[in-house]
């Protein structure tokens, strides 16, 4: 497989010609944030937290689903792209209702990690304060909605990784929600395998462990790269 050189942040930079800019910058040790990336599991670029500068491209990219480019001059933390990032988790926290002091991630939460790692004090946008409800119908598992950023982690998960094809994205725009189904009660749901994969891979509070309270709500991110690495290795296989 060809080898690609780029400079990203100063720095030279080998990777593979089928890597993104976010596998060969992290590669390299240069961190990215991102929200809706999950190693093991397909990227979207719906987060837009990832999103770089080119030399010589006028708009901002997606590091997750960019594939790398010889020569390229990529720059990940400009003050351009810091105030932007800054901006679509003011938006993210604005659109639904994060009460971090009272949820079961408190402490544990990207969406939280991320606002203050990159500054964020405060929000400069209208709550839309949204009515929200929380399933609780499954004998596993919650989903509160009023915590949900639609990173769609869960989906990805819950589709590729498990093959259920449970949970899915219903709606456009403010309406936008995750459904199980045909947008059924969760604990009606007849195609949900209950393995709690769609809860590992949540960042935030929205899928939770029946049971856990506040700041409780841990999970084991690297137990999805197992399996994904696993399967494709052929480990399983007798």
């Amino acid at each position: 497989m060809a080898a690609k050189t780029l400079t990203i942040d100063g720095q030279m930079v080998g990777a593979a010609e089928d890597q993104t800019i976010l596998e060969a910058a992290r590669d390299a040790g240069i961190h990215i944030p991102t929200l809706c990336h999950l190693e093991g599991v397909q990227d979207v670029g719906a987060c837009r937290l990832c999103l770089v500068e080119v030399t010589g491209i006028n708009k901002l990219l997606p590091a997750c689903v960019t594939k790398v480019t010889e020569g390229w001059e990529v720059r990940t933390s400009s003050e351009r792209l810091q105030r932007y990032r800054r901006m679509v988790l003011e938006l993210l926290f604005a659109e639904r209702n994060h009460v971090c002091a009272v949820c079961v991630a408190n402490g544990h939460c990207e969406l939280q990690n991320l606002a203050v790692s990159l500054g964020m004090d405060h929000v400069r946008f209208d709550y839309q304060h949204p009515r929200l409800d929380v399933d609780l119908s499954h004998r596993l598992f919650g989903m509160d909605h009023n915590r949900c950023v639609l990173c769609t982690r869960c989906v990805r998960t819950c589709w590729y990784i498990e093959g259920a094809g449970t949970l899915n994205v219903a709606g456009r725009g403010e309406k936008s929600k995750i459904i199980t189904d045909l947008n059924a009660p969760w604990g009606d749901s007849t195609t949900c395998t209950s393995c709690g994969k769609c809860v590992m891979a949540c960042p935030t509070g929205a899928l939770f462990y029946r049971g856990v309270t506040v700041a409780e709500m841990e999970r084991d991110r690297g137990h999805l790269e197992y399996i994904v690495t696993a399967r494709e290795k052929k480990q399983w296989i007798v």
